[in-house]
């Protein structure tokens, strides 16, 4: 799959000319080699690094402030979407895989192109022209961008939520996670490892986490279901839950109702 996100604009005074970094991502040899090859094509364009999994990626990216990353999606360590998601600003990101056939339509959603591995010199160059192209466009870029990040899993459910925090990469498995809470632009992840802050919205979590397993419970809070020890009624008919971490979490009607459908089960 080949996938393109956009990140800065060209002016009506720039020319073909102008030079780009590039970073090749991808646990292959064989496969940033062929991105190698190809790009022989565009002078233009400067590779100035190549990384074989997402941490050294993520240094290098910071390093360099490149134009352009090609982006495998499966990859050990952290895939490719995880390490998007720890990215500031991302650049052009142009995504080079064979990602599963199942995940095709979030891409197709996003009006954006993708090739899928192996891709033809002739498909990749017409690519990277319509990257440029749509350089012009910050509008559509940046909701391009968004509805990756939302919708990237596909079919499947979470079953891992990766954070940065100084600098510090935390891989948390879902089996950690306790409950989320709204912060305002972000959540915050009450798991058995500690509290984890995470720039995702709750709506996102709620689609995203299995809901055999987890429920929404309140506009603000998201719990695991077999961390309730007690639903205890409050004023004016109102309710509060008590996990099994000690926490207290309201409940709201829509909340009691959904509850009272799993609970009674």
């Amino acid at each position: 799959m080949f996938f393109l996100l956009l990140h800065s604009e060209l002016t009506a005074g720039q020319v073909e000319s102008t030079a780009y970094r590039a970073v090749i991502v991808d646990d292959e040899a064989p496969a940033r080699a062929l991105i190698r090859k190809y790009l022989e094509d565009f002078s233009e364009i400067n590779i100035v690094a190549e990384c074989e999994n997402g941490f050294t990626a993520l240094k290098a990216i910071q390093t360099h402030q490149p134009d352009f990353i090609f982006l495998d999606i499966q990859m050990p360590k952290l895939t490719g979407f995880e390490m998007l998601e720890l990215l500031e600003n991302p650049p052009a990101i142009i995504f080079t895989t064979a990602y599963d056939q199942y995940a095709l339509k979030a891409f197709e959603v996003s009006a954006a192109d993708y090739l899928l591995k192996p891709f033809s010199k002739p498909r990749f160059a017409e690519a990277i022209e319509k990257a440029k192209r749509l350089l012009r466009d910050s509008t559509a870029r940046e909701k391009t961008y968004q509805h990756l990040l939302e919708q990237h899993t596909g079919d499947a459910y979470l079953e891992r939520i990766v954070v940065k925090d100084s600098g510090k990469i935390t891989v948390i498995p879902t089996g950690k996670l306790i409950r989320i809470a709204a912060m305002e632009d972000y959540v915050m992840l009450h798991t058995g490892m500690g509290k984890f802050l995470k720039q995702k919205t709750m709506k996102y979590f709620e689609t995203h986490l299995d809901p055999a397993v987890f429920i929404r419970v309140h506009r603000s809070h998201i719990v695991r279901i077999s961390a309730i020890k007690q639903l205890e009624p409050m004023a004016k008919g109102s309710y509060e839950l008590r996990l099994a971490d000690g926490s207290d979490v309201p409940v709201s009607k829509s909340g009691y109702q959904r509850l009272k459908s799993i609970l009674s089960a």
